[in-house]
């Protein structure tokens, strides 16, 4: 029997229903003195108008992105979402969606993902791309572990101006293993390619970079494959995915696996998350893809029809032996991503990252004119992100720029902070943001 409580009446019935006499009785297990008595201290309850008006007004003190300009990037970027992403996500087909176990019931959904595939595969011109990671930190773990179960070795290097939130997070993926990790250092902004051909040897896995860097510089992608490749080690890039409208992609010069974040495709900033892992790989290497994979198909009357293949690797279906600990991908930040793309185009995309560039240069150019100020790695090409030398505190900096209404960048040190510059930024946020630097007496 089912009920509803409520009234009094309805609650009795309830408890009488399971052989109780009162709500205490559901709570008798534990200890009378640590129960909690007495009234909850919250406000009244409000009809609806009211609550609209108060959830309002709770909504209008947040200083969300459309009220400050934000200056903040390091791996979280403000681009434009366009309404399209908004229009297809919140559709009930898609929201409410999980897994697709069931192929036949699940076909919107498979094909969403399988033309995010496409989508990732063609954008970074790999073989094969996979569902989705969790996000691009993770993603570059599961590529390190890809790489040693594909070379036998146990050694991977990973380069200084690679996130240090993905290196966190690649040593936490790898401390109980057998894998070493060995960082290749900085030198100007960039990876030093002397120490990394001193370090190669014959029992490395991979040599993991990021391009453009943390710092937002240009990495000498191709002879860092040269030289990976020429000591049998393979190549795992994690690229801006908007930086791709204007540098070549990874496959255009043999990188063997690419693990990136894809917030910055249709995803908005969300605090910091949730995220977007993009992942895709050389097809020789499809069967240790971690993660899923949506194949295409024909049904039984031979109509175009989407599977889910690809899954012997995840715990759910191999447990102990899965050779990744991946269960899931994150469908519907895929499915923004997807959206997103197709919106923009090509044309678009492009269009995104010459104004980020553009503006972004724009911003350097402007803050590196300031008495006691300088561009961090003046002789490195950057993308959309760079470093400069501040004369003060970056934390009186940027308490200053908060009491104008903007976001600072981020702190890499006491006199040191990464900017981050998108085609969001209109010329007069990145003149106010400058003239903030320039008049305030440090």
């Amino acid at each position: 029997m089912a009920y509803i409580a409520n009234t009094d009446a309805d609650q009795k019935a309830m408890l009488a229903e399971i052989g109780l006499a009162s709500i205490d009785d559901l709570f008798s297990q534990i200890p009378e003195q640590d129960r909690f008595s007495g009234q909850l201290d919250i406000p009244a309850s409000l009809d609806q108008i009211a609550l609209q008006k108060y959830i309002a007004r709770l909504a209008g003190l947040n200083a969300d992105s459309e009220k400050f300009p934000t200056f903040l990037g390091a791996g979280v970027y403000d681009h434009y979402v366009p309404p399209t992403v908004g229009a297809v996500l919140g559709r009930s087909e898609f929201y409410t969606s999980y897994t697709p176990y069931q192929p036949e019931i699940s076909q919107g959904v498979l094909q969403s993902i399988y033309e995010f595939q496409t989508l990732i595969g063609e954008l970074f011109a790999m073989d094969v791309a996979n569902a989705s990671m969790y996000d691009g930190a993770t993603g570059l773990a599961e590529a390190a572990i890809m790489a040693a179960d594909l070379t036998g070795r146990k050694r991977v290097l990973v380069f200084e101006t690679v996130s240090p939130a993905y290196q966190a997070v690649l040593r936490t993926y790898l401390r109980h293993s057998a894998i070493e990790i060995v960082v290749v250092p900085n030198r100007d902004g960039a990876g030093d390619l002397g120490a990394l051909e001193e370090l190669l040897g014959d029992g490395d896995a991979a040599v993991l970079v990021q391009h453009p860097n943390f710092f937002g510089n240009l990495e000498a992608v191709r002879d860092i494959v040269r030289l990976a490749h020429a000591a049998g080690a393979l190549v795992i890039e994690s690229p801006d995915p908007i930086s791709l409208a204007l540098l070549d992609p990874p496959g255009a010069y043999g990188v063997d696996i690419v693990a990136a974040e894809g917030q910055s495709l249709g995803c908005p900033m969300g605090f910091g998350g949730p995220l977007l892992g993009l992942f895709a790989c050389k097809s020789e290497f499809m069967r240790r893809l971690p993660g899923r994979v949506v194949g295409e198909t024909k049904d039984i009357e031979g109509k175009r029809a989407f599977v889910m293949t690809l899954r012997t690797r995840e715990q759910d279906i191999r447990r102990e032996k899965a050779t990744s600990n991946i269960c899931t991908n994150v469908a519907l930040y895929a499915l923004a991503s997807a959206v997103y793309l197709a919106t923009m185009g090509k044309t678009g995309l492009r269009e995104v990252a010459e104004l980020s560039t553009r503006k972004a240069h724009y911003a350097a150019d402007r803050i590196s004119k300031i008495p006691g100020f300088s561009l961090t790695y003046p002789n490195a090409t950057f993308f959309k992100e760079f470093a400069i030398e501040t004369p003060a505190l970056v934390d009186e900096i940027n308490k200053a720029l908060w009491s104008e209404g903007i976001v600072g960048g981020y702190a890499l040190g006491e006199k040191r902070m990464l900017v981050a510059v998108t085609e969001q930024r209109t010329s007069e946020e990145i003149d106010r943001f400058v003239d903030v630097m320039r008049r305030t007496d440090w």
